[in-house]
């Protein structure tokens, strides 16, 4: 069984959606990047206003970041640079954030295992000069 989206989770999901990276979100909503992203990790109480703005910025309606049901349909509305509104529809709602859940998962698990590679490659080198600076 699908456990649902908790209300961090969607705001990314939502931010993930119109492309936007945590430093562009967090720059439309006048705050930090440390701050916004603990809203994304769901470090943070999240005040009503605060998410009455989320949902603002990110066009959507505030219910969609509340709901607590699957409604089928989920509608993303931004801008275009002819400022012409663009609608995304994104049908079978628990199908598709599952995908994109999962997808978001999975590109965080392969930044983490880059991470994890460029620190032994770091420790790996650090073990070599040791070893050379003991031979001199």
């Amino acid at each position: 069984m699908r456990s649902k989206m908790s209300v961090n989770e969607k705001v990314r999901l939502f931010r993930e959606l119109n492309q936007w990276s945590q430093e562009e979100m967090a720059e439309r909503m006048n705050m930090s990047v440390a701050g916004y992203a603990k809203i994304e990790r769901g470090e943070t109480n999240i005040s009503l206003h605060k998410l009455k703005q989320i949902a603002s910025v990110l066009q959507i309606d505030l219910l969609d970041l509340l709901s607590t049901h699957d409604s089928g349909v989920i509608l993303v509305g931004g801008e275009n640079n002819q400022n012409h509104f663009r609608n995304n529809y994104y049908g079978n709602q628990s199908a598709e954030l599952e995908v994109e859940k999962l997808k978001l998962e999975l590109k965080h698990k392969d930044e983490l295992l880059k991470q994890r590679e460029n620190e032994l490659e770091t420790l790996r080198d650090i073990v070599n000069l040791l070893k050379q600076k003991m031979k001199d």
